[in-house]
C-alpha cells in the first residue's frame, strides 16, 4: 500500500473513479509493455513467460534450442555421411516450399507444387552428382514443365502462378544446389561448413549488436520493410562476419586472411539482403511468419532466408579463391 508523504486524504464517500483506477492496470499487458518487460519498476505482475521473451517478440530460450537442435543435425550428418547431409537439405527444402505454396494461396497464387518439388529435386541431385550442365539442363526442363502443367486450368490466373512456380524453384532449390556444389568438392565439408559459420554469425553478431548498442539510440536500415533491423545490427553482423571469414579461410581452408575478410565482408551483405527480402515477401503477402514449425523462429524459411543467398556467393567466392585438388 503506498502512503502519501502529504498525509492521509481526507475521508469521502466512494466516487466512480475507483473503477477506473484499477483500470490503469490491465488484466493482460499489450504488445507495447513487452519491451519493458526487463529492467523496469512496475512489471511484476506480468506473466513469467513474458519475461523470458526477447526484443524481437520471440521466446529466447525456444530459440535458443531450437537453431542449436537444427545447427547440431547439421555437424552430424555433414561430418559424418554426405548422404544424410543431403536428405536433411531436401527434407528442410521441401517443407520450406509448403509453407512458400501456402502463403502464396492466401493470396490467390497458386503455385505448381509437384513439378516444382520434382524438378528442384533434380536440379539438387544433378548438382551434387552429375554437375553443373545436368543441373542447368534439369532447371531448364522444370520451367518447360510448369508451363505446361498449369496449362489445363485455363488462362485465368495462368502468368500469376507459371511466374510464381518459377520464383519458387529459383528461391529454394536452385539457390540451395550451390550448397551440394560446395559438398561435391573434394574440401567439400569445410567448404559448407565456412559457409554455415559465415552465415550464423551474421545473424548472432546482428542481434547481440542490435540488443545492446541499439539501446541507446536505434537506426532502422530499411523501417518501412523491416523496422526491427538496424544499422547498429549491421555493424555487429559485419564485425562477426569478418572475423569468422579471417578464422574459417585460414584455419579450415588453404585461403589467406585478406580472402577471409572479402568473404566476410560478401557474406554480410548477402545474409542481410536474403532477411530483407523475406522480409519484403511477408509484407507483400500481409503475413507475420511464413509457417509455425519451429517454436521461438516461425516457419523453415524464417531460417533459410539468409541461407538461400549466401549460398552462390560463397560458392563463387570460395571457386575463385580456393582451388580444386
Amino acid at each position: 500500500m503506498d502512503i502519501d508523504p502529504a498525509g492521509p486524504a481526507p475521508k469521502a464517500p466512494a466516487e466512480p473513479t475507483a473503477p477506473d483506477q484499477a483500470a490503469v492496470t490491465p488484466a493482460e499487458p499489450t504488445a507495447e509493455d513487452q519491451p519493458e518487460a526487463t529492467g523496469q519498476p512496475g512489471t511484476g505482475n506480468k506473466p513469467e513467460a513474458q519475461a523470458k521473451t526477447s526484443r524481437t517478440g520471440r521466446n529466447l530460450p525456444v530459440a535458443i534450442g531450437v537453431g542449436a537442435g537444427m545447427g547440431g543435425l547439421v555437424f552430424l550428418t555433414l561430418l559424418t555421411v554426405k548422404a544424410t547431409f543431403l536428405i536433411y537439405v531436401g527434407a528442410v527444402i521441401a517443407i520450406a516450399l509448403t509453407e512458400l505454396s501456402s502463403a502464396l494461396a492466401k493470396r490467390g497464387i497458386n503455385v505448381p507444387v509437384i513439378p516444382v518439388a520434382a524438378g528442384g529435386a533434380a536440379v539438387m541431385t544433378c548438382t551434387y552428382w552429375l554437375g553443373a550442365r545436368a543441373a542447368l539442363a534439369a532447371l531448364a526442363l522444370t520451367v518447360v514443365v510448369i508451363f505446361a502443367w498449369r496449362m489445363p486450368e485455363g488462362p485465368t490466373g495462368y502468368v500469376k502462378d507459371v511466374t510464381a512456380g518459377v520464383f519458387a524453384l529459383l528461391y529454394l532449390p536452385f539457390m540451395a544446389s550451390f550448397v551440394f556444389a560446395m559438398l561435391s568438392q573434394p574440401d567439400g565439408p569445410r567448404r559448407v561448413l565456412t559457409f554455415i559459420i559465415l552465415t550464423v554469425c551474421s545473424d548472432i553478431g546482428g542481434y547481440f549488436a542490435g540488443i545492446t548498442l541499439g539501446r541507446g539510440g536505434r537506426h532502422p536500415m530499411a523501417p518501412v520493410i523491416s523496422p526491427k533491423k538496424t544499422w547498429e545490427g549491421f555493424a555487429g553482423s559485419a564485425a562477426a562476419c569478418l572475423i569468422a571469414g579471417a578464422l574459417c579461410l585460414t584455419l579450415m581452408l588453404p585461403g589467406h586472411v585478406w580472402q577471409g575478410l572479402l568473404a566476410g565482408a560478401a557474406a554480410v551483405l548477402a545474409a542481410t539482403l536474403g532477411d530483407l527480402a523475406e522480409s519484403t515477401i511477408k509484407r507483400d503477402l500481409d503475413i507475420k511468419d511464413m509457417g509455425t514449425l519451429l517454436p521461438g523462429h516461425g516457419g523453415i524459411l524464417e531460417r533459410l532466408d539468409s541461407l538461400l543467398i549466401v549460398a552462390p556467393v560463397l560458392w563463387l567466392l570460395l571457386y575463385l579463391f580456393i582451388p580444386v585438388r
